[in-house]
């Protein structure tokens, strides 16, 4: 599985857990294997349990850096992908802050509205910005 691929199925999961924030991720992740093998993904299951462990901080540097939006008014798909993006960014060391937000626009413009690429990315390069994560 390409990183490409590993970050759409770890943003399908961290969406799926928009909807059920109670599920375990790492049973979550496992239920998913058996429902659509795949091959092991340290990447997936990193990302995925660390993201959810990780939601309230996350979450809490989105409200900082998106100009007054609340979490609760964002869309569950740009919801993922942020999470996704910034524990990437805050957490995993081999992944450049600029291939996060590049490959978190890149899902948005595969399954979000037309609008939503921008306003991701905005709150994406702030957050690099002003957390000092630019490396």
């Amino acid at each position: 599985m390409t990183r490409r691929e590993a970050r759409e199925l770890a943003f399908s999961l961290l969406y799926e857990l928009t909807f059920f924030p109670e599920k375990d991720p790492e049973e979550l992740y496992r239920s998913e294997r058996e429902v659509r093998p795949f091959e092991e993904d340290d990447y997936v299951k990193t990302v995925v349990v660390g993201a959810a462990k990780s939601k309230e901080q996350i979450d809490a540097l989105v409200e900082r850096y998106s100009n007054g939006w609340k979490v609760k008014r964002i869309s569950r798909i740009s919801l993922a992908i942020l999470r996704l993006c910034i524990y990437e960014m805050l957490y995993v060391e081999d992944i450049p802050f600029s291939v996060s937000i590049n490959e978190a626009v890149e899902l948005c413009k595969k399954y979000n509205d037309d609008k939503a690429p921008a306003f991701v990315n905005g709150i994406l390069n702030t957050i690099a910005d002003k957390e000092g994560l630019k490396g």
